[in-house]
């Protein structure tokens, strides 16, 4: 299994495809091995695509101490030194996307061009949906609770209109195929402190490279008017909607594409 030394952890990475590099950084929770995942979408098509868990999720080290916003950018960044990428286009999705601001601050000549994706700057331009706050959800009741916030076009009417296909979401969103991993709840617990406490809204304007902010009409996670405050104090950045909610990428075809051009200038 691929590993790199970056940060002083030991993180779990795979690269695929061909073409110009391609870091993607995921969301909260994320781990390479729950399948599908983006190595299955359109991005290695396209490009060499770099992806990995962070500190504290799947296959990489969990230290045992608290994390802050900034060594999450570290951490990619230690990546990328490691595998020997200067620089590269750049994906963040939801939580990914508040790495990826704070990789883009604190290390601006490794981004060529972003893509921030369902994500917030946090602070007085507006945090995403509190998780830490439902941390003691777990499976079904934490499924059901999202469910009507990830798109808020799947309310209680819309549930008992669609029962086979809300089932199926609840089944699907419940699904916690590692929860019983050593340090697995301690390092998403530290994940979600240090995105509580996430905010670049005061440090947007530094952004130089080009930026898409691309967005999720329905999402009630990182909610539309938070999308148009981000994109306002971005220095020359896009924003695109698409029909979805916070799994817009997923669910509007057009989403991956449209980000792929965008990062092919």
């Amino acid at each position: 299994m691929p590993f790199a030394r970056a940060n002083d952890l030991n993180l779990y990475y795979e690269l695929g495809g061909a073409g110009e590099r391609l870091l993607f950084i995921s969301g909260t929770g994320g781990d390479l091995r729950v399948k599908p995942n983006v190595f299955d979408g359109p991005f290695p098509k396209s490009f060499e695509l770099l992806a990995y868990d962070q500190r504290g999720l799947g296959q990489s080290d969990k230290p045992e101490r608290d994390y802050a916003m900034a060594d999450y950018a570290d951490d990619a960044a230690g990546l990328m030194d490691a595998l020997g990428w200067d620089q590269a286009l750049v994906v963040g999705v939801s939580f990914g996307g508040m790495v990826a601001q704070e990789l883009v601050l604190r290390h601006p000549g490794k981004v060529k061009r972003l893509v921030l994706a369902c994500t917030s700057p946090g602070g007085a331009g507006g945090a995403s949906f509190p998780f830490h706050e439902i941390e003691h959800l777990r499976g079904e009741a934490r499924a059901r609770h999202l469910i009507p916030i990830s798109d808020t076009r799947r309310d209680a009417a819309w549930a008992s209109a669609h029962p086979d296909q809300y089932a199926q979401l609840v089944a699907m969103g419940a699904a916690e195929p590692f929860a019983d991993e050593p340090g697995r709840a301690e390092g998403a617990h530290r994940q979600l402190m240090a995105r509580k406490h996430h905010d670049t809204w005061d440090r947007l304007g530094q952004i130089a490279c080009p930026v898409l902010v691309a967005a999720g009409r329905y999402d009630g996670i990182a909610l539309p008017e938070t999308q148009e405050r981000m994109a306002s104090r971005i220095p020359g950045a896009r924003l695109q909607w698409f029909e979805g909610g916070h799994l817009f990428m997923l669910q509007d075809r057009t989403a991956v594409p449209a980000m792929v051009e965008f990062l092919k200038g």
